[in-house]
């Protein structure tokens, strides 16, 4: 008999575990029964194939509709193309010189075909999948017994690991497994009506139907959130005795100085959470607190006056920016709001002043050490900078509140290092215009606090999103040529974003998010768009990402000839970035074709069109980011998304789907279901993480479930801090929290 720690190759045939091991990194009986099925497919339902996912391992249950044998073209050999479908749509199977594989695939049969999906000639196939029919027993010893139920479970598989061959391992090792023990107190099990855990275990691999499974789902759901709620409460717990300086609000001090000389009125949001704010900086404990706000929502002024308030009350204050021109923009931006409130020991300094100084890695080195002698003697007030602030040679005074924006451009790591420069712990304030999924998930679990800014203050123009197909529409790109022109015309400038720097760069570089796998084949090399008309490199190659070093030679020589076109991109020393972005600024460039760089903070009102090249490339996040630098004066804006990926392809609904709201928060929501949650306990950032602690557990769906067991967790860890007389969840914590993920969450 074995149990959940118990090494595979002791409960399986050598081969068996091996291969468990190199392809899927499952190495325990809890690997293996912990990696559960993906779906469940029924003897009378065949899989929907107009639904499979292009580039991802899959496996289907269809029937097969045409058997086809010709010479190949361009090549000595046969091959063999099989039509499967299932009514509503189609695969085709190819076999290259078939020998014996295939022969069994007649009209009618049905079976299971496992394969990396691609597309040829626009139609999605398998190329040499694996596959077993399921009407004819002899062509498998184990059919019958493997697949006797109604459901069928379908695994996350590997191309050299189908998911039959997973399902016969998990059966093997639930006939020798022990009963488990339940780490669910039983009041709890009894108030939510969950079934045990053994039960449940063989109950998701094996089900005997709908309402079985749903039972066994619920209760696995269960056990992610318990514990992990179980852990952040006993986090919150420990938190709690963790002391802060607090920085209460001082009248007539540099806030109150600077409310009195804002030329606006700010907003219903920004009163609400700038109180909310203000509240955590007064209290002993550190604020850990999320600003999510839209895209010129008025966050950095919310941010400045929580910093004023650290300020009056005998603190400094960090802003960290992720990039060289947010960093200095975000410096100019706030000397300018605080005017002379920023000019403390000048003569045209204010009275009650302080001051605003930048640190960056390429400061000359004369600026560099009064930077940093202003940051470790007091006198700077706000200190802004991007990772420079993080080197040890960096001191504050009194560090007492940290600002990151766009802080998933940070790992958690280096936000640490900033922090722990305070001493005593230093208030934390974190600001996001579309949160990636850990920010959401870790929302929802319960380990951040969050204010949001919905309203956008008056003035601000709307912004139209459409995509541009030119593998639908190739004469759209033509007009959109044609409307930077007219934007120009009319005394407007536009961005033109790209994916890829170039210049010596590979394809495999590029600096756009989640690309998006919807091609057959290799990256064509290349610039691969001649004339910028994207023409089709062929019918088995992916067209490499559009480059900024071969964008811009293109519009200068061909659509946009005559318009002062210049480039931005992360390469670029930084003074001539500053320099670029200062003629930005002042209309002396009319487009600029830039990578994402000017993701973040960058503000020019004049600025009212941007084209994403290859929008495809790029995550949801980015594209809603990119788009909110237009629009930002009284002009409306304008974004066009060009793709050349066919249309029904999840990148063009992606795209779609962008393009349809300016909601950072259902756009997060969409970014999350396409991504998941990722491991709020790990590094993790995307939810493809095969080793996830969340394998169940979904933020969308459970919100009602984790809430009830936040509940729970408060009130077993309030009654029983150390779960002493809990021993099962004590250990299923212990499991969870481990060394490395216990200092991740306490940095996190």
């Amino acid at each position: 008999m074995v149990g959940l720690d118990t090494p595979l190759p002791k409960a399986l045939e050598p081969k068996s575990s091996k291969a468990l091991a190199e392809h899927l990194d499952l190495h325990t009986v809890g690997d293996l029964l912990r990696h559960y099925p993906r779906r469940y497919d029924e003897r009378a339902e065949l899989t929907d194939l107009s639904a499979v996912p292009v580039g991802e391992q899959v496996t289907v249950l269809a029937e097969v509709q045409k058997v086809q044998n010709r010479k190949m073209r361009n090549r000595s050999g046969t091959l063999l193309e099989v039509t499967v479908g299932d009514g509503r749509g189609s695969l085709t199977l190819t076999f290259f010189n078939p020998k014996v594989k295939g022969r069994d695939l007649t009209q009618g049969r049905i079976g299971l075909f496992a394969g990396k999906v691609t597309v040829f000639n626009r139609v999605r196939q398998l190329t040499h999948p694996e596959y077993i029919l399921l009407d004819r027993a002899s062509s498998a010893v184990d059919v019958v017994e493997a697949f006797a139920g109604a459901l069928i479970p379908v695994y996350p598989a590997a191309a050299k690991l189908p998911s039959w061959t997973i399902e016969g391992c998990v059966r093997v090792v639930l006939d020798q497994l022990d009963p488990l023990p339940d780490p669910v107190p039983a009041p709890v099990r009894a108030r939510h009506r969950l079934v045990g855990l053994d039960t449940a275990v063989r109950d998701i691999h094996r089900p005997a139907g709908r309402e079985v499974l749903a039972a066994a789902r619920t209760r696995l759901k269960w056990d992610e959130a318990l514990v992990l709620q179980v852990t952040l409460a006993q986090r919150r717990r420990a938190a709690g005795a963790d002391p802060a300086t607090p920085r209460p609000y001082r009248d007539r001090g540099l806030l109150t100085a600077f409310d009195a000389r804002l030329p606006f009125t700010l907003t219903a949001g920004q009163q609400e959470v700038g109180a909310e704010i203000g509240a955590d900086l007064a209290g002993s404990h550190p604020m850990h607190r999320l600003l999510q706000g839209e895209v010129g929502s008025g966050k950095t002024i919310v941010a400045l006056r929580a910093m004023l308030q650290v300020i009056d009350a005998g603190g400094q204050a960090v802003l960290l920016a992720p990039t060289e021109v947010l960093a200095v923009q975000h410096a100019r931006n706030l000397a300018e709001l605080l005017g002379p409130l920023a000019r403390a020991g000048e003569l045209d300094g204010a009275e009650v002043a302080t001051r605003v100084s930048l640190l960056t890695g390429s400061l000359p080195t004369a600026a560099r050490r009064a930077a940093l002698l202003d940051a470790a003697c007091g006198r700077a007030g706000v200190v802004v900078g991007t990772h420079a602030l993080i080197q040890d040679q960096v001191s504050f005074a009194d560090l007492g509140l940290v600002v990151v924006d766009e802080q998933h451009r940070f790992g958690v790591e280096q936000r640490d290092a900033l922090r722990v420069k305070a001493g005593r712990p230093p208030h934390l304030l974190v600001m996001t215009a579309t949160p990636i999924p850990r920010t959401v998930a870790m929302t929802v679990y319960g380990d951040l606090e969050v204010s949001a800014l919905r309203e956008l203050p008056a003035g601000r123009a709307p912004i139209t999103s459409t995509v541009v197909p030119v593998a639908d529409r190739p004469a759209w790109l033509n007009r959109a040529w044609q409307r930077i022109r007219e934007e120009v015309a009319a005394g407007h400038q536009v961005y033109v974003v790209c994916p890829r720097i170039g210049d010596g760069e590979s394809a495999e570089d590029a600096v756009g998010g989640d690309t998006e796998a919807g091609d057959a084949g290799e990256v064509a090399a290349g610039p691969g768009a001649a004339e910028l008309g994207f023409p089709d490199p062929g019918e088995d190659t992916r067209r490499a990402p559009l480059a900024v070093a071969d964008v811009l030679p293109m519009l200068a020589d061909g659509p946009l000839a005559g318009l002062r076109c210049a480039a931005l991109h992360g390469r670029l020393p930084a003074d001539d970035k500053d320099e670029v972005m200062r003629r930005f600024a002042t209309g002396e460039i009319d487009v600029l074709v830039a990578t994402t760089v000017v993701e973040v903070g960058v503000d020019v009102p004049n600025a009212t069109m941007m084209v994403v090249l290859d929008a495809d490339r790029f995550g949801v996040s980015q594209l809603h980011q990119l788009r909110g630098r237009v629009g930002r004066g009284s002009a409306p804006g304008l974004c066009l998304l060009v793709t050349d990926s066919p249309e029904g392809t999840p990148a063009r609904q992606r795209l779609a789907a962008v393009a349809a709201t300016l909601d950072g928060f259902e756009l997060a929501r969409l970014d999350l279901e396409q991504r998941r949650e990722g491991d709020v306990l790990g590094a993790a950032q995307s939810g493809r993480s095969r080793r996830r602690h969340l394998k169940l557990l979904s933020l969308l769906a459970d919100e009602g479930l984790i809430g009830a067991a936040r509940e729970e967790a408060t009130g077993l860890v309030a009654a029983d801090p150390e779960l002493t007389g809990f021993p099962g969840l004590a250990a299923a914590v212990a499991a969870l929290y481990t060394d490395d993920r216990a200092e991740y969450l306490e940095k996190a």
